[in-house]
């Protein structure tokens, strides 16, 4: 019996390897004799970083990057030397956790640290960048991130714009010969989980623009502040990306990468599975295994077990799912690929007691055990 692992983490409990070193432990207690591959999994937001530096065995990388507010923030990457793979988080350098509420500032918000990393990166040897993109505290249409990589943009008297949102209306020309010459060397796939346009209502301005403190008098210049900019970036490098599906995500970063670095914005949870080689491994698969902290119906509308149930369907792999707690509409994910679930909670106990990494893990591990017993 060949089993295929892919546990999302369980917040505040396990890491996604953690669970499914315990998924192994509880299969091979019931099947000594299985072959099982455990791979991690997230979905491209908060915690993909330090999934895929300890699933794909990578260095994690620390470093003093310009936070969104201009002030120094400690950061850090993922490098996977085999394949000279960055891993980043865009909001560990420009996220609006970063921001406290009654200091959110849009028109000055600034994407510069995200460039910071991504030199940092190039510098260290890597050429393929995996980088999510959710969270952002900032409106700059990835301004800030493109000057760090070495674009200049200048006003119409030859000056530099500045940072920020307020920067996108002065742009009047847009100079890529001090680029880093690097970039040409590089591949960007960027994790977007969002399909909104730069522009309009349901662009970047309009939509994400409140939680980042675009105030409603604000958000029409704003929107078309961003409007000029991408006018000005289609008039010099002959490609508009304004209208793409994505290009609205954090902030306009999404346009920058699809415009300056050539990127391919692909959906978290796509992206991840490709990047672990997890599809390679359930072509011969008999079962696989998945899970996260809760299932419900939001898991069935996208979330990362589901994306590992889906790519298994495509092989006729059987599909479980072992998670901290089951909500009453989790019966969703049956029609989302997942054949059964099943919570590991064992009695009586409080949700402290039950998240405390050793009862998780041991939990996780005997639930699974006699799952697999009746295989």
């Amino acid at each position: 019996m060949k089993v295929v692992v892919a546990m999302d983490s369980l917040k505040g409990s396990l890491t996604s390897m953690e669970a499914g070193i315990a998924v192994e432990e509880g299969i091979l207690a019931a099947k000594p004799d299985a072959k099982v591959i455990v791979k991690p999994l997230a979905d491209g937001g908060e915690g993909t970083t330090d999934a895929l530096i300890e699933g794909m065995k990578g260095e994690r990388v620390d470093l003093t990057i310009t936070g969104p507010m201009g002030t120094k923030v400690h950061a850090y990457y993922g490098y996977l030397e085999e394949t000279k793979t960055a891993i980043i988080e865009m909001a560990s350098a420009a996220g609006i956790t970063l921001v406290p509420t009654d200091r959110q500032d849009p028109l000055s918000a600034t994407t510069y640290g995200v460039g910071e990393m991504i030199n940092d990166a190039i510098t260290k040897g890597c050429r393929n960048f995996i980088i999510g993109i959710g969270g952002s505290a900032t409106n700059d249409g990835g301004i800030g991130m493109l000057k760090a990589l070495g674009f200049v943009f200048l006003d119409s008297q030859g000056n530099d714009v500045g940072e920020g949102a307020q920067a996108l209306s002065k742009v009047a020309a847009i100079n890529s010969a001090k680029k880093n010459p690097r970039l040409a060397e590089c591949t960007f796939q960027v994790a977007c989980d969002v399909t909104n346009p730069l522009c309009g209502k349901s662009g970047a301005t309009y939509i994400y623009g409140s939680q980042k403190g675009v105030t409603e008098e604000q958000k029409d210049a704003l929107d078309q502040a961003m409007t000029h900019y991408a006018q000005i970036t289609a008039d010099t490098f002959g490609c508009s990306y304004a209208e793409t599906e994505g290009a609205g995500a954090a902030g306009g970063l999404g346009f920058a990468f699809l415009s300056f670095l050539n990127a391919r914005l692909t959906p978290g949870i796509d992206l991840i599975l490709d990047a672990v080689g997890l599809e390679e491994e359930l072509r011969d698969a008999d079962v696989a295994v998945t899970g996260e902290g809760r299932l419900d119906h939001q898991t069935a509308m996208g979330k990362a077990p589901v994306g590992v149930a889906r790519l298994a369907k495509k092989y006729n792999v059987k599909v479980l799912a072992f998670a901290g707690s089951v909500t009453k509409d989790a019966a969703s994910c049956n029609q989302a690929g997942i054949d059964a679930f099943f919570p590991i909670v064992r009695g009586v106990t409080t949700l402290e007691e039950a998240m405390k990494p050793e009862r998780a893990r041991e939990n996780m591990r005997a639930s699974v055990e006699q799952a697999f017993r009746l295989l």
